[in-house]
């Protein structure tokens, strides 16, 4: 039988992330998401609804989010669902958590209070790509119209 277990959202963050660290090293971010969901009622009426969503983050995504997620900025995640339970201390019950672990990330529009940013709009970050990035390499690549021109190229070593 097959499984599948895949979450796609774009929200916006709820609060500013904190960044932490386990005792091997490993960066771990929870992350707030607000999804609005806009739809019209039997009679008409026009309608919202708010879903709030935990979203873990680990390693260099982490870093990321940490550094260029403050509360109200745009993002999109790709990750899978997970179950944490527990038993809560107090009452002794059994208590149960489903969240999102993230394993894809994008960084949508502006940063929030606009100004320049060091990074595009648009981001994407995901693990293969993250893990050999240092952020001094997220800045824009200048587009080809910016870059000089060499003289001494000539259209005749062009191979086609």
């Amino acid at each position: 039988m097959a499984n599948l277990n895949k979450v796609q959202l774009i929200g916006n963050v709820t609060r500013d992330p904190e960044i932490k660290y386990t005792p091997k090293g490993s960066a771990v971010l929870d992350l707030g998401l607000a999804i609005n969901r806009f739809y019209s009622s039997d009679n008409g009426e026009k309608r919202e609804e708010t879903t709030y969503v935990d979203v873990t983050l680990w390693g260099r995504q982490a870093e990321v989010a940490a550094q260029y997620c403050k509360k109200g900025r745009s993002i999109y995640i790709e990750g899978r669902l997970q179950l944490d339970s527990w038993d809560d201390k107090t009452s002794g019950q059994k208590r149960t958590r489903l969240r999102v672990v993230g394993e894809n990330m994008q960084l949508l529009g502006p940063r929030p209070g606009g100004g320049n940013s060091e990074m595009p709009p648009e981001e994407d970050i995901s693990p293969s790509r993250a893990s050999s990035r240092p952020l001094t390499h997220l800045k824009a690549a200048p587009s080809p119209a910016s870059l000089p021109v060499q003289a001494d190229d000539e259209e005749d070593d062009i191979p086609f």
